[in-house]
């Protein structure tokens, strides 16, 4: 049987599947790595088990695969019917048995890749609207599940960390957070700098006469501003260190 492939050419689009594939693979082997017992335990998200994370992910991909199937077909299939249904969805796939929820995680990114790979190349720009509504080119699915996998890969708690996840993700995840501060306002007297680039990377309210500033490599930058952790960065405003390091503006 001949193999088959995306029907796109894009080189761009093309890395961002690659991407998006890898982060499936890389959070399929942290996912593997668990003993069904240990899926019980904790995530790195406040109230959420491992199994919630695992759930999320699973029902996330038939999401954004019901997304795909919009831009192909024309015919408009929401990612969810509502905010109650996704988290309903979640809450019950962490009761589901370890055999289906891993069941689940794994059909699921199969359809979606199979979802992406049949796309016609015209229909990548073709418009869907996200769960918070943004109307968006069928191509921002990619990057929409790559942030997913990468950072909830971490989530699991099995080993992962930020520095894991390619700097390319890593320095678009954290402009994506920074920008949606600044179209908020919530990055006021807040300035970030990323210290482990040959130049130094500054966002946020840079005008500030006396900012709090959080300074860090970008991996450990990135885990900050989703709410991850604070280890790795520094926090000082006039030159002062500022200690505990405060927590990041929110960031969804």
């Amino acid at each position: 049987m001949v193999a088959r492939h995306d029907l796109t050419t894009d080189p761009q689009l093309l890395e961002g599947l690659l991407q998006a594939r890898r982060g499936t693979a890389f959070f399929a082997r942290k996912l593997n790595e668990l003993s069904d017992a240990e899926l019980d335990g904790d995530s790195l998200l406040p109230g959420w088990t491992r199994r919630h994370v695992a759930a999320h992910i699973g029902y996330n991909a038939r999401a954004i695969a019901r997304l795909v199937e919009w831009a192909a077909t024309g015919v408009e299939t929401p990612m969810y019917a509502s905010t109650e249904v996704r988290n309903h969805e979640i809450s019950f796939g962490a009761t589901l048995s370890p055999i289906a929820l891993r069941n689940l995680f794994d059909h699921s990114a199969v359809h979606l890749n199979v979802e992406w790979r049949d796309l016609p190349a015209d229909a990548w720009q073709h418009k869907v609207k996200t769960a918070q509504g943004r109307i968006v080119p069928a191509e921002e699915t990619v990057w929409m599940r790559t942030r997913e996998v990468w950072v909830h890969a971490v989530d699991l708690d099995n080993g992962a960390t930020f520095s894991d996840i390619p700097e390319p993700i890593l320095e678009r995840l954290l402009n994506d957070i920074t920008g949606a501060w600044a179209a908020r306002g919530t990055d006021k007297n807040l300035v970030g700098r990323v210290t482990s680039r040959q130049q130094e990377q500054a966002f946020g309210d840079t005008a500030a006469v006396s900012p709090l500033e959080i300074s860090g490599p970008l991996a450990d930058m990135a885990c900050w501003a989703t709410g991850r952790a604070t280890a790795g960065v520094t926090a000082s405003r006039e030159g002062k260190h500022v200690t505990p390091v405060p927590p990041a503006p929110a960031w969804i």
